[in-house]
């Protein structure tokens, strides 16, 4: 097999060179870091999980219109995705108190909120992800006024259809994490959701017990993150072929 170009590597996912003009091959690896950045380890299948999670996710929320950057999982880790522009900002959808917007606001882990909170960070690992406001954005041309309709328009459409999917398999969308890019087809340019929907990119919790099904637990309990990476999987009834098998670890490399 012919080496691949390695467009791009970040803490959770190795982009490469597709095999056809205007396509990547995004492969999810094992890594897996605290909030903090200051603890990561190996959690051998991570990656596989996750690509099957976004896969399904991905191509579920394809369905109800939402326009994805996802093509078709290739492997039990890589998937084709279209190539697109990134746009410099994550977008969080706050359902649920919890973790530091909590403690920003002073509240207990868990209240609820009056309605969902939107915010948008700068994608910026060497300046902290800093919260930003739609001034910023424009103001510097991360996006236009146009683009930020859209992203609102569609961030909002994917929390509510998730929200729902995820209460119907006993787990709280507390907040959601997500990213769009710029689809240029010819002349014509759309907003498309980009990047992964998996357990590293939102905040999960049982409606029953309040157990946290996510990373979250990194900081504390590290050694349960693969068993919570599952129990998701195993809710959407999409664990990968060989089931918990597959899953060892988990290793601390830091």
């Amino acid at each position: 097999m012919a080496r691949r170009r390695q467009i791009f590597e970040g803490k959770a996912k190795i982009l490469y060179e597709g095999p056809e003009p205007g396509t990547l091959v995004q492969y999810f690896k094992d890594e897996v870091t605290a909030s903090s950045t200051q603890k990561r380890g190996v959690i051998t299948g991570k990656g596989v999980l996750n690509n099957r999670i976004s896969e399904y996710l991905m191509s579920r929320l394809g369905e109800i219109g939402i326009p994805t950057h996802f093509v078709r999982r290739l492997n039990m880790r890589e998937q084709l995705v279209r190539e697109v522009e990134i746009i410099p900002i994550e977008v969080v959808i706050h359902n649920v108190a919890a973790a530091e917007f909590a403690k920003r606001f002073a509240m207990a882990d868990g209240t609820p909120l009056p309605r969902s909170i939107v915010e948008f960070y700068y994608k910026s690992e060497e300046l902290g992800y800093p919260l930003v406001s739609e001034e910023h954005i424009t103001a510097f041309g991360w996006a236009t006024p146009q683009d930020l309709d859209e992203i609102m328009s569609l961030c909002l459409r994917v929390n509510d259809f998730l929200t729902g999917l995820f209460l119907g398999i006993g787990m709280r969308l507390m907040d959601l994490k997500i990213e769009f890019g710029r689809l240029w087809e010819e002349e014509q340019m759309r907003i498309v959701l980009a990047d992964e929907v998996s357990p590293d990119s939102c905040r999960l919790w049982d409606t029953r017990t309040n157990e946290r099904l996510d990373r979250g637990r990194v900081p504390t309990d590290f050694a349960r993150v693969a068993d919570t990476y599952q129990e998701v999987a195993r809710r959407l009834g999409i664990l990968p072929e060989g089931g918990p098998a597959d899953f060892q670890g988990p290793e601390t490399i830091q």
